[in-house]
């Protein structure tokens, strides 16, 4: 007896914990969303809000802490936590196979059942989703001439060239960054100058040297460029148009942001009701018409940010 009350308290604190990182995912998801959103419905902008709000979290100080406390650390408690109830869920909506209960009339097994579906459905596409643009994808910064730049490749495209003259964006082709990096480095007489021309031109070359590097270790095909920014949102929303203009990450990412809202806003209905915020059937009722609301809302902007960032918005 003393062990099982030793071990509820437990497992009620790590179930309350994950409920609670999960409504603070949804508060992500809804800014996250909001400011692709920019890149999409804020025509004749291009792109400009995007980059604005992007350069402003990017330029927080101590971002990679803040990252790892406020995202990842949830995250990965909700994900650890999800899984382990993933694996112990018993469905009740489909598969009857007569030996557990089988009860297909009701919509909220349904619910049930679509959201551990979309659990699975979100393990394998955050996954694949923070590997691409915060690792593949994700700008190279660098510095020239005492400024800092931001790299990504692209593939070209006839609008891409207009877009990036609007946004002071430089593109360099296979051809332009083979003639960057043949010429060697011009020769200098270190007799005539002084300690601070010396630090100063030593800087500037090792700069110089990176920069080449830099440009070499990009394997650019004849229908890519390197996109070099002044800004890390400028770098970032062309790295996000380029994803967008694939047939193939349209239908991701489309998966993507159906379950991330169905499984965020489902699970913030199911959240008031486990902290006792709605126990009546009428309050119960009327959270699941503000869920089901603000679901169809932060869907919308997904989806738009997905489907109109490059086809509509930014496409010239």
């Amino acid at each position: 007896m003393t062990s099982s009350m030793e071990t509820l308290p437990q497992a009620f604190i790590w179930r309350r914990l994950h409920s609670l990182t999960g409504v603070w995912l949804v508060a992500f998801v809804v800014m996250h969303l909001l400011t692709n959103s920019q890149a999409a419905l804020f025509f004749g902008d291009d792109g400009q809000g995007f980059i604005r709000s992007v350069n402003s979290i990017h330029e927080m100080p101590y971002l990679p802490l803040i990252e790892i406390a406020v995202l990842v650390f949830p995250i990965l408690i909700h994900l650890a936590w999800g899984i382990k109830y993933l694996r112990s869920a018993k469905y009740n909506s489909f598969g009857n196979t007569g030996k557990t209960p089988y009860l297909p009339q009701y919509p909220r097994n349904h619910a049930y059942t679509w959201q551990r579906i979309t659990a699975w459905l979100l393990v394998v596409g955050i996954i694949a989703h923070v590997v691409q643009m915060r690792f593949i994808e994700y700008p190279t910064t660098t510095f020239k001439n005492g400024e800092h730049f931001y790299l990504v490749k692209v593939t070209q495209d006839g609008g891409l060239y207009t877009l990036s003259d609007r946004l002071d964006v430089t593109l360099y082709d296979k051809q332009q960054i083979a003639s960057i990096i043949a010429p060697p480095l011009p020769a200098t007489s270190e007799a005539e100058k002084t300690d601070v021309r010396r630090m100063l031109d030593a800087q500037a070359q090792h700069q110089e040297i990176n920069w080449r590097d830099l440009l070499q270790k990009y394997a650019v095909k004849d229908n890519e460029v390197i996109a070099v920014a002044k800004s890390f949102g400028a770098a970032e929303l062309l790295m996000v148009r380029d994803t967008f203009k694939m047939p193939f990450m349209l239908v991701l990412y489309t998966l993507l942001v159906l379950a991330t809202c169905f499984h965020a806003f489902n699970g913030l209905w199911t959240f008031m009701i486990s902290w006792g915020v709605t126990l009546t059937e009428r309050s119960q009722r009327l959270m699941r018409c503000v869920a089901t609301t603000f679901m169809v809302v932060v869907s919308v902007m997904g989806l738009a940010a997905v489907w109109l960032t490059y086809w509509v918005n930014l496409k010239q």
